[in-house]
This record gives C-alpha cells, structure tokens and sequence, in this order.
C-alpha cells in the first residue's frame, strides 16, 4: 500500500472517530470513550502533518503555474516561493512515514528503572548513584514523579542497586532505549596516584506492568520479612518491615525495604516482580520475533555496553549510534534531551528502513 493510501485510511479513520465522540453513548461508556480519544490523539498529528504537506503542495503547484506567466515579476516571484517552499516537502514526507510506524504498545505507560553496580567495586556504586541522579534530574525538569522502590548502599556512599518506579507524560518513550551497560572512566576521589579506572553499572528500563497484564498466584509465591538495614548492617528499622518476594515457577526474587510498613513494601514488591515478568515474557515474544521486528535489535540487551561516560576527555559515546559529545558534565547532571533524541532519531530510522524492505 502506498504511503498516500494509508495517510487517506488514517484520515478517514480520524473523522470517523471524531464523529463517534460526539455520540451520546459514547461518552456515557467511559471505557470506550477512552479508547477512542487514546486513538485520536494518536492519529491528529498524523492529519495535522499530512493537511500541512498537501497544502505545501498545493502552494508549488499555484507557483508552477505562475512560471507560464507572461509577466517577469510574477515568474520571479513564483520562482522565490518554490525556492522557499521545494526543501520542506521531503522533511514532511519523511515525517509522515515516521508517524506512520508502528506504535509500540508501551508506549504511554510509566517504568520501573533499576540500577546496579557492576564491575569497579565502589567507584561503581558511587556511579550508579550518579546515574540515578542524572535521571531523576531530567525527570524533574519534565515533571515526572519518581517513588523509590529498593535501595542498597555500600560504605562508600554509592548504590548497589536502585529501584524506582517513574510516572509521567512520555516515560517510556524517552527513556526506552537507555536498558545496557554504561561504563565511566574517570579518576576516583580514592585515587591517590591519578590513575583512571573503569567502572560499569547496568541499566534495565521496563514498562510498567499494570495487574491485568501479568495474574500472579499466591501459591507461586513465597513471602519472607525482615529487618531492613544500612550501609554497614546499621539498623534503620526496629520491625520486620522489609519483604522478600521468590515467584516459584520464574525463581524471580524481589526485595524491598524502603518503607518502614510491610504492607507497603509487600506492594511495592508485587509491582516490580509484575513488571520483570512482564518483561521477561516480552523479552521471549521479541526473541521469537526478531528477524520481522528489526526495531528491538540491539536496543534492549542489558549485556551490551551502549555508552562510556569518559570525565578526563568531557566525553560522551553512545556505542550504538556513533554519537560522541563533548558535553558529559552537563549530561550527567541531567541534560539529556541531546543523547535522547538522537537514539531515538536512530532508532526510527532503523525501523523505517525495516519496513521499507518488506
């Protein structure tokens, strides 16, 4: 099907729904009402994009014509518009095609991120921890809600592991292609002699699971407390308020602590177990999938090293794109927008060239 038969479907199927929501009983089931305007406001700048480029070609077509004008003044100005107007038609096109991909089903929902020290001992958690800084950094400047899941420090002052749940308008869109190994390179502030070492951390970016997505069974779950703790066994709660999840068919363990109430952490335990087998079982789906859906490959194995922070150089590499900034003291502390949007600029076009081939 061309590009224009599917831009004339997808307007169709805007006015149709359109027309739909001014139905009185459609607005009387809420539930329906939802999933149209969910639809809706995916498909409007899809037709606001595609009204434009029809206009655009509407105004060459007019300056055409006016090439064939006896008068010299207005063949010269029909030639400035088509100067001006000949470039925006291709960004367009390309625009559209873009639009029309695929949507990725997780798209709107909320995440859980979890950072883990790797290799480097505690110059690794002490950059885990600045990793989690830099993302609730940019999720602050964009309004997202972060709510602490699990937190584990070393003696340093860094993290073992941080787990959060992130809330917000274009979570997982944004941050859906940071899941990899980071790596630093810097000198640590232990460092007597000036040497550089190398550290790694993990990074798992996954939606959020919601509980229609993922039925888990009490009887596949085995449900230990204790005391939460510190850094250096301190205690930091006098009840047995932390949780242990183990689910039995996936030996998945999960454990929380953050909260003094173990309600709360038994909670916030469910949801991060729901989520990794949420993701555990999309990761099996894509695997099964992965010669027709090009668009995961390479985006989502945690084992990769996707990026190398290097502090002596100011540089930033993101490995998968070819992407080198100069700029990693502003990145870590937040700026992100830059390395982002070039992923997922990438990343589109990869998935743009995968559908042209079929």
């Amino acid at each position: 099907m061309s590009l224009f038969n599917k831009l004339d479907q997808v307007e169709s199927r805007f006015k149709a729904i359109g027309d739909q929501l001014s139905h009185p009983e459609i607005a009387a089931n809420q539930q329906r009402f939802r999933e149209l305007m969910q639809e809706y406001s995916h498909l409007r700048p899809i037709c606001e994009t595609f009204a434009e480029y029809r206009d655009i070609e509407q105004q060459i077509g007019d300056a055409r014509e006016m090439l064939s004008e006896e008068d010299p003044e207005m063949r010269s100005l029909a030639q400035e518009e088509l100067a001006e107007l000949e470039p925006k038609v291709e960004p367009l096109r390309h625009r559209l095609k873009i639009l029309l991909l695929p949507k990725d089903p997780n798209e709107g929902r909320n995440v859980i991120l979890e950072i883990r020290a790797g290799v480097g001992g505690d110059e690794a958690g002490l950059f885990a921890a600045d990793l989690f800084r830099m993302y609730s950094r940019y999720g602050e400047s964009r309004g997202w809600k972060f709510e602490l899941m699990n937190l584990s420090q070393n003696e340093a002052g860094g993290y073992k592991e941080v787990i959060t749940s992130i809330a917000g308008a274009d979570v997982y869109k944004r941050l859906k292609y940071e899941s990899g190994v980071h790596r630093v390179q810097r000198v640590p502030a232990t460092e007597a002699q000036g040497r550089i070492h190398t550290s790694t951390c993990t990074v798992a970016l996954m939606p959020e699971a919601e509980e229609v997505d993922v039925h888990i069974e009490d009887k596949d779950l085995r449900i230990d407390v204790f005391r939460a703790s510190g850094p250096g066994g301190q205690s930091v709660n006098t009840t047995d308020s932390a949780v242990r999840l183990t689910h039995l068919p996936s030996g998945l363990v999960v454990i929380c602590q953050d909260e003094k109430s173990q309600h709360k952490n038994k909670a916030k335990a469910l949801k991060v177990l729901r989520t990794r087998l949420y993701e555990k079982e999309r990761a099996e789906q894509q695997a099964e999938q992965r010669d027709l859906r090009l668009s995961q490959v390479g985006t989502g194995d945690r084992s990769e090293r996707i990026r190398t922070y290097n502090f002596p150089q100011g540089r930033l590499t993101d490995h998968r794109i070819g992407l080198t900034l100069y700029n990693v003291d502003r990145i870590v502390e937040g700026e992100l927008d830059e390395v982002l949007d070039s992923c997922a600029t990438h990343f589109e076009a990869a998935m743009l060239q995968a559908v042209e081939q079929q």
